[in-house]
């Protein structure tokens, strides 16, 4: 099986760290791989310093002349079984031809950027049934979850270098500095629990606001604006748990990366938390946008004497039943195996 993994956006992200961990994992298990991606030098390292072969495009929102006539050439060349798509420009733009495609879903998109895909992807059973119920057609929407792309054996960070006492409560956030993402609500609670102190790994449109309001709420002292990270494993490894904020949240990589970590979690009761985790077991969930209820659950898991270790063993279970990279993995061959025999059995 020869697997071609495109995705256009040149940012970091999730869906964008997943995807570099997908690749390395199908190639890891012996699947032949290649990859096309928009520019992003340490994407495209990471990738041919593994042994993929990758081609940059400038995937440009306008006057892009290159892009789809070098992918069409790149498919041509290659002649994969599966093309796989990330997010909606590298679906759009990607031809038609004897190849399975199928696009890999993280949200809610619009269909309208994948109706030349032959099957969809969505990595949480609500964003199956949202396709479903937007009219794409019987039996060609599948539910594929992530898995946690961190290093599981990673050193902690020395708290020292980010001036962080090493007698306090610990709390390690990631995700983008995006509205969706609340770290707004994470730093009201962090003014109501006072204790901890709290390490946010992430980039995004965000930073300056919510520096300045961690400034007005006076918890800057105790608060760390780390920028964008590739060292999650080892950020969770140093944390004493970790709080996942979000107020719109369709998966939650964050969480199964805490599990694999062995990191007790906060999380909130949006989709992906709703559907992946159990409360009260492998995660404390609050509702959204509500500063008082997160503090609370902070204040539980400093406190409540067991309460983290319980956190860590389900969490454990949760990561071992379905999010490891073997799991993972296993599920898109034996997806794209039977996708490709039916359509075998269809053009015969």
């Amino acid at each position: 099986m020869r697997i071609l993994l495109v995705m256009g956006a040149g940012g970091e992200g999730g869906a964008e760290t997943f995807f570099t961990q997908l690749a390395l994992a199908l190639h890891r298990a012996g699947v032949e791989t290649q990859a096309v991606i928009g520019p992003n030098e340490q994407r495209f390292s990471t990738l041919r310093s593994n042994g993929i072969e990758t081609l940059v495009l400038p995937f440009r929102q306008i006057l892009d002349f290159k892009t789809k006539p070098g992918l069409k050439a790149r498919i041509k060349q290659y002649h994969p079984d599966v093309v796989l798509t990330f997010m909606n420009r590298a679906s759009k733009l990607c031809p038609k031809g004897d190849f399975l495609h199928v696009a890999r879903l993280g949200g809610y998109y619009k269909l309208k950027n994948y109706k030349n895909c032959d099957h969809l992807i969505g990595n949480t059973k609500d964003i199956v049934r949202y396709l479903d119920q937007a009219g794409w057609p019987e039996g060609r929407a599948h539910h594929v979850p992530n898995f946690a792309s961190v290093d599981r054996d990673a050193l902690p960070v020395s708290r020292a270098e980010l001036d962080t006492p090493e007698d306090v409560p610990l709390i390690v956030s990631l995700g983008r500095l995006h509205e969706n993402k609340a770290f707004d609500i994470l730093l009201q609670a962090a003014k109501l629990e006072n204790r901890p102190y709290i390490w946010i790994a992430g980039e995004g449109p965000l930073r300056v606001e919510l520096e300045q309001m961690a400034r007005d709420l006076d918890v800057a002292h105790r608060v760390r604006f780390l920028g964008w990270r590739n060292d999650r494993g080892a950020l969770l490894a140093t944390a004493d748990f970790c709080v996942f904020p979000s107020r719109f949240e369709p998966f939650g990589s964050v969480m199964i990366e805490a599990w694999a970590m062995k990191c007790p979690l906060i999380t909130t009761r949006t989709a992906g938390p709703l559907e992946i985790a159990t409360a009260d077991k492998d995660a404390l969930m609050v509702p959204v946008d509500d500063a008082e209820a997160m503090a609370v659950a902070m204040t539980r898991v400093i406190d409540e004497k067991g309460l983290a270790e319980g956190l860590v063993k389900a969490g454990w279970d949760s990561y071992e039943k379905a999010y490891t990279e073997e799991a993972c993995v296993q599920n898109y061959i034996d997806l794209f195996t039977r996708l490709l025999a039916e359509r075998e059995q269809v053009f015969r």
